[in-house]
């Protein structure tokens, strides 16, 4: 019987999506046992007629990380997805726009202003920024085209479930896998990890108090964390209390405060205004002078809260589909 085909795929990210699975370490071997690799150009020579020259469907997966920034990276997921029978949005750049997704506090003109015009970096470019179309003696060449704005896999194409994380745990990239290969996948749209907040599986979880209150906020680093202690019973910004569980709690094991990779739990429309809205809910004063003295100790409100999940965010949602030339 032929073993199921699998592709793999990267948009606008890091690439740690693509380390979280060679990080599966020796179970690696046991994913290759159970699947065939037919398209994954980061590691393995493949090229895009490989993928076409497939039928509609013949994939049994296409497991997609990254967010969606250039023309090249929309038409190669609709590719995919015609092709795959599984679309899975691998990791948080891909289900919520990941930290890429911050450029959309700009437009296209500011980024290609600053990258190329005003960073420290450059002496001078005379107004030179990248063109679709230049031509050179030996022909035309071409570059994708700069959307002006950064979207979720899920605003591309239809996306049938999501693994959540930056990256990924091996431990939830395995579980997905299994699911996948036993036919005991939950209903589509699922995200594939723990339906709970993460502060059920983290350590610290007894010593929270019953009642936080936040008399005065600590940026990490500001203070040496008690390694046993509830970081914001702390004063540290931890967003355990409203972010889904499944990571094992690695960053607050490493004495770092959740700052929200694994996304929403269900039924959550928004994720940093859910964040904010929590944390703002543990400040320990009604006094308006001494609210506004708390907030303020946030220096970026928008990088804290909406790090992860800003082009999924309710503000930029209705700003998601390009038009003719990019432009959004």
């Amino acid at each position: 019987m032929p073993k199921p085909k699998v592709g793999l795929y990267w948009c606008a990210s890091c690439g740690g999506c693509e380390e979280a699975v060679v990080d599966l370490a020796e179970k690696i071997l046991d994913v290759v046992a159970a699947v065939d690799i037919v398209f994954w150009p980061v590691a393995l020579d493949f090229k895009k007629e490989d993928v076409e020259a497939l039928a509609d469907g013949e994939l049994t997966a296409a497991f997609i990380n990254g967010a969606i920034r250039l023309s090249e990276q929309e038409e190669m997921v609709n590719l995919l997805r015609r092709k795959a029978q599984y679309v899975i949005a691998f990791g948080s750049c891909a289900q919520l726009g990941g930290i890429p997704g911050l450029a959309s506090l700009s437009d296209r003109e500011g980024v290609f202003q600053y990258v190329y015009g005003q960073a420290p970096t450059v002496v001078s470019t005379d107004g030179v920024v990248p063109q679709t179309q230049v031509a050179v003696p030996e022909g035309e060449l071409k570059l994708p085209e700069f959307w002006d704005k950064v979207r979720t896999l899920d605003q591309v194409i239809d996306v049938d479930y999501y693994l959540p994380g930056c990256p990924p745990t091996p431990t939830v990239i395995a579980n997905a896998l299994t699911a996948l290969l036993e036919g005991k996948l939950p209903e589509k749209g699922a995200v594939l990890a723990s339906s709970r907040a993460l502060c059920y599986e983290c350590e610290r979880n007894e010593t929270k108090p019953e009642k936080v209150s936040l008399t005065d906020i600590k940026r990490v680093w500001e203070i040496i964390p008690d390694p046993d202690k509830c970081l914001l019973a702390q004063g540290i910004i931890c967003l355990g209390p409203v972010t889904r569980g499944g990571c094992d709690a690695v960053c607050v094991k490493g004495n770092m405060p959740c700052t929200g990779c694994f996304g929403p739990l269900d039924r959550v429309h928004d994720f940093g205004a859910k964040g904010l809205s929590a944390i703002a809910s543990l400040f320990g004063s009604n006094d308006e002078a001494e609210i506004e003295a708390l907030a303020d100790k946030i220096p970026d409100v928008t990088g804290t809260f909406y790090r992860y999940s800003l082009p999924a965010s309710l503000m930029f949602k209705s700003r998601a589909a390009p038009t003719k030339g990019g432009e959004q």
